[in-house]
């Protein structure tokens, strides 16, 4: 009687419990393998992770951004790039960034590449989505995630850690749009252009995902020094009157 080899779906309960068998080893290379382990380790870390008591003047964010080839990652759109800068307190870390340009696996559309100087030549010798969250998930580690819009970079980030790990992102994830309307409730438009020339912020090279990240950094410092105004010094407390 011929020997039944396990399925996909038992391997991968096995990999999900503790580390890479031979199973998984012989189906998936060792270092993707490696890969996932690491990716699925710090979403597991981060839900054990309570920081809402933290000073929000003692706070690390990583401030973030993806340009992507359309706005549907289920109907096949992709991350072409990813961006970050970290930010302690009110601090710009200016030298602590994280910057990639990611291979879609798929024609970079001619709006797109006008829109992001990204072209797919560029594209074709970008990491592969794997190895992007890699380096991605290491630089962030624990810290809370911040991004203007996050609907669209979590919805993104959601289907790449899905489909190379099978993992949702836990991390705390907080947004310049919501905080904004909290903030300015009289203005008509919370693009990320309005909001900084609320604060004459520099617009330099928009839909660069690092260059908005330093920009939307800005942001959120201007936000915090008016946050901090009202007494409101912790991130559970920011999160509570968000939630109002």
């Amino acid at each position: 009687m011929k020997e039944q080899k396990p399925g996909l779906g038992r391997m991968w309960n096995l990999y999900k419990k503790g580390g890479i068998t031979p199973a998984v080893s012989s189906m998936f290379n060792n270092q993707n393998a490696q890969q996932m382990a690491f990716i699925r380790s710090v979403m597991k870390n981060q839900r054990k992770t309570s920081i809402s008591e933290m000073p929000l003047n003692q706070l690390e964010v990583v401030v973030f951004d993806l340009e992507t080839t359309g706005f549907s990652p289920n109907q096949g759109d992709e991350i072409i790039s990813i961006g970050a800068v970290l930010v302690e307190g009110t601090e710009i870390k200016s030298k602590k960034t994280f910057y990639t340009i990611t291979n879609p696996k798929r024609e970079i559309p001619d709006h797109i590449v006008k829109l992001t100087g990204i072209t797919n030549e560029m594209a074709l010798k970008g990491a592969e989505l794997i190895d992007a969250l890699h380096q991605f998930l290491g630089f962030v580690n624990k810290r809370v995630l911040l991004a203007h819009g996050t609907g669209h970079d979590k919805q993104f980030l959601n289907s790449a850690l899905w489909k190379t790990s099978r993992i949702r992102l836990s991390h705390r994830v907080l947004d310049t749009m919501i905080i904004g309307k909290w903030l300015h409730p009289e203005v008509q438009n919370y693009d990320l252009d309005t909001l900084l020339n609320i604060y004459d912020i520099p617009i330099t090279e928009r839909h660069h995902a690092l260059q908005d990240s330093f920009m939307t950094a800005q942001l959120w410092i201007k936000y915090l020094q008016k946050i901090l105004k009202k007494n409101i010094l912790t991130l559970g407390d920011l999160y509570a009157y968000l939630s109002k």
